[in-house]
């Protein structure tokens, strides 16, 4: 089996998502291994992990749209808004409304500027905004915009009087952030909220189906790709076919004549292999990467 390509890891709890590179590191036995997204300690499931060349389809992953499924607890605010940080806030939300809460969440769908959490890896002049609070600093970070395309309510539960939990289904584009839509559903409610639960459903179109525990990685070890370079390219790819010719001209990083293809596109050679990641522009179809062997 190839060294190089995806494994679509199902992450527990508790661990870093650099901690679950750190252990497939060991297990593929190479220091060439990276991941396609972090998921705070507290989330579990679907986490891309790229091993050698497949390392460099890591940008492309990152990028993609994801799903979680996700619990929001209303009537507590925390200083991370979600379940590890202290409650900061506490307001009764029993008399918030089964239609208000659905109402709120619904402000929350389609292109929304947000808000991320103070407490994220998003670096201000070259430091984590995570490291600026827990060194007491105030933090503001400026909206951005996402999208959120699905937002959906599977059950309202009301098992203490003074808190409502909110399970629900989204689809959204990199850079939402969850434990947010938790903190702006309780504040449009006005009673707060943080996230106390968040399972990775799908990155692009890997979903928990096909992810593999680290249990189950420790039993194939040293072959724990499951997705080779090749075939994960087919996969999350548009895919174009080149001839000997042209496959030559690419691997070289030469250009291409272009093919009509939205891209970013894969190219393989005749033989079925890998050659490169291209997109068109003036003209032309341009290696952005090349990951033909050398």
């Amino acid at each position: 089996m190839s060294t190089d390509g995806l494994i679509v890891v199902d992450k527990p709890g508790g661990m870093t998502s650099h901690d679950v590179v750190a252990r497939i590191r060991r297990l593929a036995r190479t220091r060439r291994v990276g991941h396609g997204g972090t998921l705070d300690p507290m989330a579990t499931g679907v986490l891309v992990i790229g091993v050698g060349r497949a390392t460099r389809l890591l940008t492309y992953v990152i990028g993609a749209g994801k799903s979680y499924a996700a619990t929001i607890r209303l009537g507590q605010s925390t200083v991370t808004d979600d379940a590890e940080g202290d409650v900061i806030a506490s307001t009764p939300a029993g008399a918030v409304t089964d239609d208000a809460v659905r109402a709120a969440l619904a402000a929350l769908t389609g292109e929304i500027d947000q808000v991320p959490s103070a407490v994220s890896a998003i670096k201000i002049n070259g430091e984590r905004a995570y490291k600026r609070v827990r060194d007491g600093e105030a933090v503001e970070l400026p909206a951005r915009r996402v999208t959120v395309s699905r937002l959906e309510v599977r059950e309202i539960r009301r098992d203490t009087p003074d808190v409502v939990d909110v399970d629900v289904d989204v689809t959204c584009s990199s850079g939402t952030y969850i434990r947010a839509l938790a903190r702006d559903t309780g504040l449009a409610l006005g009673v707060g909220g943080h996230l106390t639960a968040l399972r990775r459903t799908a990155v692009g179109g890997f979903d928990l189906a096909e992810a593999a525990t680290l249990a189950q990685l420790e039993e194939r070890a040293p072959e724990v790709v499951n997705l080779p370079l090749d075939a994960a390219a087919a996969r999350f790819f548009p895919r174009r076919d080149a001839t000997g010719a042209e496959a030559r001209t690419l691997s070289h990083g030469g250009p291409l004549d272009p093919a009509g293809i939205a891209g970013p596109y894969a190219v393989f050679d005749p033989a079925g292999g890998l050659i490169a990641i291209v997109s068109e522009r003036d003209g032309r179809a341009r290696a952005e990467i090349v990951l033909a062997p050398a």
